[in-house]
């Protein structure tokens, strides 16, 4: 027997493999995906996030003309001031997507879109932390992370009242009524979000704690918090310092003594939180007319791990479609860069990369070890195999007819 004729029927067996994978992917998974893309208030969050979005953008770009950092505006500080802005951006974002949700339940629900609205603006009010101030740009810089959060939660909270009890104004007034007594009662919400993350710190440098960090990132983005952001203030300080000193042995001929440090994400997120690169690259090539152009926007910044125009464009938030690759992709990962850096095939991270550096770039930098672009090649691959399937079913969800 040939050479060819053997790799055929492999190919050949390859291609029925992931046939009925599809299959079954399709009969098994996808029905319930679909009944709960199909709620009214999952449906509402999905239609109003791409025009939230681009307030996010105008936001973005009016921070940065408005309240630039000294020196010149592209610079080298230039990443620096892009990452400040973005956090006050995703605080002005919150409140227009709390219009936009509202707007779009009340339509699909067929209730009072006054009713929901004002009970939905009055419970977001009362469930913003507390002081305000003492700047705006402050204030809505410490917003930013979980504010997405706080309009879901707010917007659910009142389209739950109003659908509890059939009535829309009565069910409007008793949800913002709730949220006023946790405001008189002094429980921030948002508050609680970064208490619920302290014990991840405790977690250290350990496959575990890499795990967990991912999934919890991941599983934020998807109800719409700023995961990275979120996660900061817990997180950031301890890998920071693991990954100080790794340097320091580095610059001292010593082994590297830490594995998980900040450097190791680029490996576990190409393209941002959920390994998104692939997916740009899927939807660039879709046969969907609005994913094509959503992958084709979102591409060029995906190799430079920025992924808000797939988060929100596609959208990712509360669909389950792309959602659940979104998580498992990054868990897939971290699970072979784990084992690739702990038996030797790649050096640990010896410096510090800024994520907005291209993953190929930066993960080489970081390690100086060129076994470490092919990590990220085989991370991107296998990261595309997770997606598939789950593009294939969401383009065939897309083109059905509402």
């Amino acid at each position: 027997m040939s050479k060819s004729s053997v790799a055929s029927r492999l190919s050949s067996a390859g291609s029925e493999c992931f046939n009925r994978l599809e299959r079954w992917f399709e009969a098994r998974v996808v029905p319930p995906l679909r009944r709960f893309g199909e709620f009214a208030f999952v449906a509402a969050v999905r239609d109003a996030l791409p025009y939230s979005f681009a307030v996010l953008i105008l936001a973005l770009v009016a921070i940065l003309l408005i309240a630039p950092m000294p020196g010149a505006f592209f610079s080298r500080s230039f990443g620096l001031r892009l990452s400040n802005a973005l956090l006050p951006a995703f605080g002005i974002m919150a409140p227009t997507l709390v219009i936009g949700v509202a707007y779009f339940y009340a339509r699909r629900a067929r209730v009072s879109a006054i009713a929901m609205l004002g009970g939905c603006a009055l419970a977001f009010f009362f469930a913003l932390p507390r002081p305000f101030g003492p700047s705006v740009l402050t204030y809505l810089r410490a917003l930013g992370p979980s504010g997405l959060f706080l309009t879901l939660l707010v917007c659910g909270g009142v389209a739950f009242a109003i659908a509890a009890t059939h009535r829309s104004w009565l069910g409007a007034t008793l949800a913002a009524a709730t949220f006023a007594l946790l405001t008189q009662l002094h429980i921030s919400i948002a508050a609680g979000v970064t208490a619920a993350l302290v014990p991840l710190a405790h977690l250290g440098d350990s496959y575990v704690a890499l795990l967990v960090i991912v999934l919890v990132e991941t599983l934020l983005w998807t109800a719409g918090i700023h995961g990275p952001a979120t996660l900061a203030a817990v997180v950031t300080p301890l890998y920071l310092a693991l990954q100080a000193q790794n340097t320091a042995a580095y610059s001292h001929h010593q082994p590297l003594p830490h594995i998980v440090v900040v450097s190791l994400f680029l490996f576990v997120f190409p393209g941002g939180a959920g390994a998104t690169l692939p997916l740009a690259v899927l939807l660039a090539l879709s046969r969907v007319t609005r994913l094509r152009r959503i992958g084709r926007v979102a591409l060029i910044p995906a190799f430079f791990n920025v992924n808000e125009p797939l988060i929100f464009g596609a959208p990712i938030v509360l669909n389950p479609y792309l959602a659940i690759p979104f998580i498992i992709a990054p868990l897939v990962l971290a699970t072979i860069t784990y084992a690739a850096v702990a038996f030797g095939a790649v050096a640990r991270p010896a410096f510090y990369m800024p994520s907005s550096l291209s993953t190929f770039v930066s993960t080489y930098l970081a390690t100086l070890d060129p076994r470490a672009v092919a990590l990220v090649v085989v991370n991107i691959a296998v990261a595309a195999l997770i997606y598939l399937p789950f593009v294939r079913a969401y383009e065939r969800h897309e083109v059905q007819p509402a």
